[in-house]
């Protein structure tokens, strides 16, 4: 379990393809042990091996497939959260480093000391999305701004700009999407009691305010 709130940004210094994966190889200085849960840009990983500094992680076909962790080379920039223990502090939501969807950053917009980004996304998550509501951005919790057709917006602090790699971000850059474990639960639940051939629909929910 993660919280969204990245600790560092590291470097990759080695990203090879092998069959049916890839090895990825990060400079983490010296804060993991071999076993640990680290979410690089919002994807649970496990240290395999430790080589001086750099942290080693075998990298499944289907991760590449399904996140941005197959476009990584040699130099790229990551965001880095290690799994909370059980007495830390919870800083930003939950966070499970699982993945829904790629999305594209469709918006970046300068406003005063912050940033507005706009992200697309794909049309079977956006019912998990709502406004005011938590969401991780290549592991970075953020808080929804608004909620439109086929895109989402969140509002970066200078803090959160700085410290993440929201400041390396263009223009159609893909990002991890990872919606609110919690909205995916009631979402699944409502799906279960309401009755096969009712009018009330979850679009009909959402016009009354749930």
């Amino acid at each position: 379990m993660f919280t969204g709130i990245i600790e560092s940004v590291c470097r990759v210094v080695s990203a090879s393809r092998q069959s049916g994966g890839m090895r990825l190889e990060i400079d983490l200085g010296q804060i993991v042990k071999s076993g640990e849960s680290v979410a690089v840009n919002g994807v649970c990983l496990t240290v395999s091996n430790l080589k001086g500094n750099s942290a080693q992680f075998d990298v499944s076909g289907e991760t590449m497939t399904k996140t941005t962790i197959g476009n990584l080379k040699t130099g790229s920039s990551v965001n880095i959260e290690r799994a909370m223990s059980a007495n830390d502090r919870f800083g930003g939501h939950f966070v499970q480093g699982h993945i829904d969807a790629i999305g594209k950053i469709k918006k970046i917009e300068r406003q005063g000391d912050f940033w507005r980004f706009v992200f697309e996304g794909p049309k079977d998550i956006l019912d998990y999305i709502i406004a005011k509501g938590s969401i991780a951005i290549d592991g970075v919790s953020l808080t929804i701004a608004d909620v439109e057709k086929d895109n989402f917006s969140a509002a970066i602090i200078p803090a959160t700009f700085e410290n993440t790699i929201f400041k390396n971000y263009r223009l159609g850059d893909s990002v991890n999407i990872e919606t609110d474990i919690i909205c995916r639960i009631v979402k699944k639940q409502i799906e279960k009691i309401l009755p096969d051939k009712s009018n009330l629909t979850i679009d009909k929910l959402k016009e009354m305010g749930f």
